[in-house]
């Protein structure tokens, strides 16, 4: 099984993770998040998958968020909206985000990728 890897190169915490991934020998798949985000049915497929809300999936401290006032607009966003911000521009997506065949991490925790990727 490959990893799906969305990945950010300048941020410290994905760099991490994608330290984890290689010591541990874990096949994946790096995609830059930016260029390459997943597209709205991706998207919602990997946000069903992975079974939590989708405000999960905000970049909540990134300056984007911030500039488009999205922590008040996302109170009443339907998923479809939420969906439509996510796609919108990579870096309102929380990273890394890490997608396999059953299963889906956000962020970086070690303990997580532990039990998730190992």
């Amino acid at each position: 099984m490959t990893v799906q890897f969305y990945w950010y190169p300048k941020c410290g915490t994905c760099r991490k993770a994608k330290k984890w991934l290689d010591e541990h020998q874990v096949d994946y798949e790096a995609i830059h998040i930016v260029d390459n985000p997943p597209s709205k049915a991706e998207l919602k497929s990997i946000i069903d998958k992975s079974g939590l809300p989708y405000k999960k999936f905000f970049n909540t401290s990134g300056k984007k968020y911030r500039e488009l006032g999205l922590k008040d607009k996302l109170k009443d966003a339907t998923e479809d909206e939420m969906l439509d911000y996510l796609t919108s521009d990579g870096m309102l997506l929380k990273r890394p985000l890490s997608v396999g065949e059953d299963q889906v991490t956000i962020g970086y925790k070690e303990e997580t990728f532990e039990q998730t990727w190992n």
